[in-house]
Parts: C-alpha cells; structure tokens; sequence
C-alpha cells in the first residue's frame, strides 16, 4: 500500500509528493479535512518507534501554546497530534511496511528511491 498524510495547501508537501511521482495507485489523505484517526496514528506509532518521531516542533501552536517548556511524554505528543493536526511532521508516506516522516532531503531522497524499488 502506498499512502500519503499531506496536507494539500502545503506548498512542501505538494512539492515533495511531485518529486515521489505521486499518482492514482497513492491513498491520499488531507490531514486537515480528514482528521487522522486514533487506529492510523497508533499505526504510525509502532512503525516509527515513538510519537516524538511524529511531531512537528516547527508548528506555529508549538511556542504560542507554551510546549517548548513543557516536558511532554509519548502520550501528549500522541494526544497532540491527535487533537491539532499541524503538530504531525509532513508528508508521511506509507509504503507497505516502511514509514518515511517530514520532509528533511535524506528522508525525501530515501523515500523516493524505496518508490522505484516498488
């Protein structure tokens, strides 16, 4: 399965889900118009190692809600995540058994070759 957490008014994402040649044989899902589920995040969870791995410290609410001073533990960045979807590390690409989170150019870069080894 090949499946896409973005957010479709990310210029990053679309930018990036360009470059990976995203077409009809992707699941595409706007975090902002639907909302990632408790199963999908717990999924995400177990195949990155930890919620931390998942959270977006760059998010504008991380500093205006006071988190950077905060010592959060895996089940608020879980419970974060869950309840503002800025907060999950764009595009997150689900590809069969593998998970590639953010969009760092070593992360983008393996991404796209684990595609055309598909």
């Amino acid at each position: 399965m090949k499946k896409i957490y973005h957010l479709s008014t990310c210029s990053t994402c679309q930018r990036i889900m360009k470059e990976w040649g995203v077409d009809d044989s992707f699941v595409l899902q706007d975090i902002k118009t639907e909302p990632i589920t408790e199963d999908q995040i717990d999924q995400m969870i177990e195949m990155s190692g930890s919620a931390e791995a998942l959270f977006s410290r760059r998010a504008m609410k991380y500093k205006s809600m006071g988190l950077a001073d905060k010592n959060l533990s895996e089940s608020d960045y879980r419970q974060l995540i869950l309840d503002e979807y800025t907060f999950l590390k764009r595009p997150v690409l689900v590809l069969d058994d593998e998970l590639f989170v953010g969009n760092s150019k070593k992360i983008v870069a393996s991404a796209k070759s684990a595609l055309e080894e598909a």
